[in-house]
């Protein structure tokens, strides 16, 4: 080989060489790598609106005992249409993945012959019209740790007539307030 040849061809790997470290050097220049951008288009969050929504933990649900006397037990039905699949409603009927709700209105929290989760065996009181109404609304508000997987009933007027369907449900139904 002679000399001419090696010159070429080193003088074209060094050129290949100065280009690349060049275009890199322009590249930071252009995009700055240097620089802690989060977001492209900033987004400013005023602090309160956040505080606000965290401090907001309460709900505030409507009461039924007024609407039960009028409640339509054939809606009521329709609503429990929802419910078969994980609950019975027969008398002395066996629990399904939820337990029988049988007699539920006035019946003891959590001390039946079904294996409730922590947070709802461990609950003191009756399940009345009004702890009903709560419970339905959003299960998984009203006992933080239940194994109901169910949104809720967010129609104050369905959450009546389920209700008042469910007093139906007993041999000896409670009177109504």
């Amino acid at each position: 080989m002679d000399a001419l040849k090696f010159n070429k061809i080193a003088a074209a790997v060094l050129s290949g060489i100065l280009l690349i470290m060049i275009f890199g050097k322009i590249g930071n220049i252009l995009v700055n790598p240097n620089t802690d951008v989060s977001n492209a288009y900033p987004i400013e969050v005023p602090e309160t609106n956040l505080t606000k929504a965290k401090e907001v933990t309460e709900v505030i649900i409507e009461p039924i005992t007024a609407l039960l006397a009028a409640a339509n037990v054939e809606s009521g039905l329709k609503v429990a249409k929802k419910c078969v699949a994980c609950h019975g409603f027969e008398a002395g009927g066996p629990n399904k993945v939820g337990p029988n709700l049988y007699d539920i209105v006035n019946k003891e929290q959590g001390k039946a012959d079904y294996a409730y989760s922590k947070v709802l065996a461990s609950l003191d009181g009756k399940w009345t019209y009004e702890e009903l109404n709560k419970f339905l609304y959003k299960p998984k508000l009203y006992s933080k740790g239940t194994k109901m997987n169910y949104a809720g009933l967010s129609k104050v007027k369905d959450r009546a007539n389920l209700i008042a369907w469910l007093r139906t449900k007993s041999d000896n139904p409670a009177p109504l307030p």
